[in-house]
């Protein structure tokens, strides 16, 4: 886990100039020049819900993971640009619906074999079919044949189930040669190819389909910096410098381990006693008066990124089926006092449909953002009321009590329903029962940018059978508006259609956004200024010691 400006390269207080991901920064040695080629360094992360399989991984802890582990074939640079090859070598059209892509020479899975381009098209043939059940599938829609291996559903979940697939791979993916292959999109969409650095588009090692997702997720085989060692199951996952890495974001620091929490309050305490490297975001308690830029001093990190705190209906639950109800609660949550008692003004209250600076976003408007407590009351009137308890649902092993707790009260105070917030003790669990459409009420859904355009804050979360659409939410006119938006000539006219989708899904609130997030981060006083990428993950390739 999304602008017509990407988030910003993170560094500590000091300033330095912004460079291309994977080159290095900071100031000049101090010490012994091996101490950062023999360094270990740890970072805190939390259980994957998963095995780390990039096209069946659809939250964050698994996904930060994922993304050290794999190179793609682009990536979204810190700080802005557009998209630079990774291992792509060239990716060419002429009418943004057939691509041909050349991929780098020489790279390497971490088992040693070479990665080729039969290793895309049959990773991503893999993810698409409909009877591998990989939760990445839908992002391969745009490619011609996808049909014929993933058919839909014909009534979402209901008892019929979908159609046998027609075939077992996309007719739009063709090998060229052994370092080119070819892909044909059902329609020309100028946006395609910015999608292609979403860890979903990961090549897979031959070891994958001997395996199989399960044991392969246990013990994964990347192409990336670092390669996998070891995984306890809620106490760490442990990373190496992959030496046989060539491409320019090498690692520098021998070992990485990720500790992962059951919340963030432990890590925080281990950040402070100089025991974590890195963390990614500190908790809200400490936003209060800065304390946190007091505990940490040059060592505190802030940085814009692509996220949304959102808060998503089940609407498989009857109780969640009206419109009328699901935005009378929206407009009952004061969002400006959450983003200043709770957040201490370090978030802002949400007031579009996609994270600020998304290309194409400029009309996402949310107007089921607004708080509005005559007109929130009028329609849980006319939606005829809520009996029982509304129980809002978040993972706890992060800093969310507070603020769902927030807008719990501010929904029971405005509506006078009874509104409480629970707690799910990880998020690994948490997320399990939302893909098993176990949801008892609303949940925390936040969304973090997977590729930097507006097309990534629909397609995915609001679209009929969509990766992320986890409250089953289905509107025909939004799901014919996003098809005819993939198959737009240009990304403007694209984004126009994708804004009218955005208008339906505005007055149907299926999800309310409630606030856009900025990254409150810190070091270890180890480690030189560091850099994240785009969306605020640690980039491991700036690590070094002092």
């Amino acid at each position: 886990m999304h602008r017509s400006k990407r988030t910003t390269a993170l560094v500590a207080v000091a300033t330095v100039s912004l460079v291309a991901a994977g080159c290095s920064g900071g100031s000049e040695d101090t010490g012994d020049p091996n101490a950062t080629a023999n360094a270990s360094i740890t970072i805190n992360g939390t259980q994957p819900e998963v095995g780390l399989v990039p096209g069946n991984t659809s939250e964050t802890g698994g996904g930060n993971i994922v993304d050290h582990l794999w190179t793609g074939l682009i990536t979204y640079p810190p700080g802005g640009g557009e998209p630079r090859n990774a291992l792509a070598e060239s990716i060419d059209t002429e009418d943004s619906q057939s691509y041909t892509v050349k991929i780098k020479k020489g790279t390497r899975f971490h088992d040693g074999t070479e990665v080729k381009a039969k290793n895309f098209v049959d990773a991503w043939n893999y993810t698409a079919l409909a009877t591998n059940g990989q939760q990445q599938a839908s992002f391969f829609s745009d490619i011609e044949g996808f049909v014929d291996v993933n058919p839909q559903d014909p009534d979402g979940e209901g008892p019929q189930p979908a159609p046998e697939p027609k075939a077992q791979t996309m007719s739009g993916l063709d090998l060229v040669d052994e370092y080119t292959f070819t892909i044909k999109l059902q329609a020309p969409f100028s946006i395609f190819a910015t999608k292609l650095g979403f860890s979903a588009y990961s090549p897979m090692p031959d070891a994958f389909f001997q395996q199989g997702p399960e044991t392969f997720g246990r013990n994964p085989i990347g192409n990336g910096p670092v390669k996998f060692v070891s995984w306890t199951d809620n106490v760490e996952i442990k990373l190496a410098r992959f030496d046989d890495y060539t491409l320019d974001d090498k690692v520098k620091v021998k070992d990485v381990t990720v500790k992962l929490y059951q919340e963030d309050t432990g890590a925080y305490a281990d950040l402070l006693a100089g025991n974590l490297d890195f963390m990614q975001q500190v908790p809200a308690v400490s936003l209060a008066r800065e304390q946190w830029k007091g505990d940490l001093g040059d060592r505190a990190i802030e940085v814009d990124i692509p996220v949304l705190q959102i808060i998503s209906f089940p609407i498989y639950d009857p109780r969640f089926k009206n419109p009328d109800l699901r935005k009378a609660i929206s407009l009952a949550i004061n969002r400006e006092e959450i983003a200043s008692k709770i957040f201490f003004n370090t978030r802002k209250p949400a007031t579009s449909w996609a994270a600020p600076g998304t290309p194409g976003a400029e009309q996402f408007t949310c107007t089921a953002c607004e708080y509005d407590k005559d007109e929130a009351v009028a329609l849980l009137r006319k939606a005829g009321g809520f009996s029982g308890e509304l129980t809002f649902i978040y993972n706890s092993d992060a800093s969310h009590k507070d603020w769902m707790e927030a807008v719990a009260g501010s929904v029971s105070n405005t509506l006078g329903i009874n509104a409480v917030a629970r707690g799910i003790p990880t998020f690994a669990t948490f997320r399990e029962q939302i893909n098993a459409r176990e949801m008892e009420g609303p949940y925390r859904a936040a969304w973090q940018g997977d590729y930097p355009d507006a097309e990534n804050w629909v397609g995915p979360l609001y679209v009929k059978g969509a990766a992320s659409n986890d409250g089953l939410y289905d509107n025909a006119e939004v799901n014919r508006l996003y098809a005819d938006g993939t198959k737009a000539p240009t990304a403007d006219a694209a984004h126009a259609k994708f804004a009218e989708a955005i208008k339906i899904v505005d007055a149907e609130v299926p999800a309310m956004p409630i606030v856009a997030v900025s990254q409150q981060s810190g070091i270890s006083d180890r480690l030189k200024p560091i850099k994240t990428n785009w969306v605020g993950v640690i980039d491991l390739a700036s690590v070094e010691l002092k």
